[in-house]
């Protein structure tokens, strides 16, 4: 009998006890029972993914006359719903369960199947008039349901929010290496001094960087394009109509307005998930990116008066709890922060691809949750440390002069003219004595006043073909 909390539902192992008003069923109690691990759960550009999948493989076969059209408009119905996020919190397996996924496409089939059985005026849990298997299921498998999500979720996100995070992000780079182009600072190799570079050019390098990631992400869809569904079980796509899996792409293609399509070779699709790992292996190298630029910026403003302060970073929070006054970079480490995440991330994903064992990757639902998650990770983080950091920095114009006038690298520009050896020995000299290079040379009458200040001139140092006397 059931309780006022619970209602009894069988499967194939028998009866189970499903919460009174929960739209999932049997299944997805079994794997909730199962595998209390971690709390973490799908999000929701996945769920919304199945949600897509259930729907358009509902129009599917009931254009092959493989479904009632009565039971095919409640699934479709109730499959909207889901990809509108109106049951997100009906999907409450654990991340880490069925490598497959299976528990959680089980999931979808319940909640959906239950939803269309309340639409149409049934019982919800007596899989009448519809089945969550034999009706939201139709020609599909966890196995080939679940890899398709991955992709279609992952490229939804990447169009979405990490590509227009990303070209917002290469755009402001870009205006501030303009907008500090006049300015000269010193450079540095080795974290030691080295010759004058403008500031404008250490971001356009970053703005570079940013549209190279860009490029890269870009490169990727060609990959996550081909979708696994079709495959059903291992690869051969049993069970399943020959024109469905066609079918539910073109409609996924529609609501996607994504040129997806079926995969190559089945085997490929099910057995490996090596689209996931160079995915993860382009989202690594953005993080990379994203964590020298912060990592620059904000060593470029450290201070206010015993660091580099180069460039003043705007004051968005107090940054100590015992020293008042003090102002912390803290949005570039918190993208420096997520940029680790998703370093780890890849880790995750690059043991994940290597768990395809025959006909079947078996660490699926851990790969979707890491990629989703650095996805949306680097989407967040570039948008902050654009409208929160990037957008006001200013350069310390002053600071970055005098830096530049201090530097022993600028006997580099004598070496063409006095050659290395008397150069060093100038920058020895200056060392020593607390002197500039260019005192020390004035000193030592080496070229006539106007000749040096023109060979030491900061500006002519960042151009290219500066060599000696002339211009090269």
């Amino acid at each position: 009998m059931a309780g006022d909390d619970y209602r009894i539902e069988r499967d194939s192992m028998g009866e189970v006890r499903v919460p009174a008003k929960a739209y999932y069923g049997a299944q997805t109690q079994r794997a909730v029972e199962n595998f209390p691990v971690s709390g973490l759960r799908f999000p929701p550009s996945f769920i919304h993914a199945l949600g897509m999948i259930k729907l358009c493989g509902a129009r599917a076969n009931l254009d092959l006359g493989l479904l009632d059209r009565r039971i095919a408009e409640a699934v479709i119905k109730a499959a909207q719903e889901v990809v509108a996020g109106t049951w997100n919190g009906e999907f409450v397996v654990d991340i880490f369960q069925t490598g497959s996924g299976t528990s959680t496409n089980m999931n979808a089939n319940e909640v959906i199947a239950n939803r269309a059985i309340e639409l149409l005026g049934g019982q919800i849990g007596s899989k009448q008039p519809v089945h969550p298997n034999d009706h939201v299921n139709l020609g599909q498998s966890s196995n080939d349901v679940i890899p398709t999500a991955i992709h279609v979720a992952a490229l939804q996100e990447i169009e979405r929010e990490l590509l227009p995070s990303l070209r917002k992000l290469h755009q402001v780079l870009l205006a501030k290496a303009g907008e500090f182009d006049r300015v000269v600072k010193i450079g540095r190799t080795h974290l030691q001094d080295a010759t004058p570079v403008r500031l404008g050019q250490e971001f356009g390098g970053y703005a570079r960087q940013v549209e190279l990631g860009i490029v890269r992400i870009e490169r990727i869809r060609p990959s996550l394009h081909e979708l696994a569904l079709g495959g059903t079980a291992v690869g051969t796509g049993i069970n399943t109509h020959p024109e469905f899996p066609g079918r539910v792409i073109r409609y996924l293609a529609e609501m996607t307005q994504l040129p997806l399509g079926e995969a190559k070779n089945h085997f490929e699709a099910q057995g490996s998930q090596d689209a996931l790992v160079e995915t993860s292996g382009i989202l690594k190298t953005v993080a990379v990116s994203l964590t020298k630029i912060a990592n620059d910026i904000r060593w470029l403003g450290s201070g206010p008066r015993c660091g580099l302060g180069e460039i003043v970073l705007p004051a968005i929070q107090p940054g100590s709890s015992i020293m008042p006054g003090k102002v912390n970079p803290v949005i570039p480490e918190a993208v420096i922060q997520v940029a680790a995440q998703v370093i780890g991330n890849d880790a995750c994903i690059t043991i994940g691809g290597q768990g395809g064992y025959f006909e079947l990757n078996v660490m699926m639902p851990v790969m979707a949750h890491t990629l989703l998650q650095s996805i949306a990770l680097l989407s967040s983080a570039s948008r902050i440390f654009v409208d929160k950091c990037l957008v006001g920095i200013r350069a310390d114009e002053a600071r970055c002069a005098e830096l530049i006038e201090q530097s022993l690298a600028m006997c580099t520009a004598l070496a063409p003219v006095i050659g290395y050896d008397s150069a060093a020995k100038i920058a020895k000299e200056s060392y020593e004595t607390g002197k500039t290079i260019r005192q020390v040379a004035l000193e030592h009458r080496i070229l006539p006043e106007a000749e040096l200040n023109r060979i030491l001139d900061p500006w002519r140092m960042t151009e290219r073909g500066i060599v000696g006397r002339g211009e090269g």
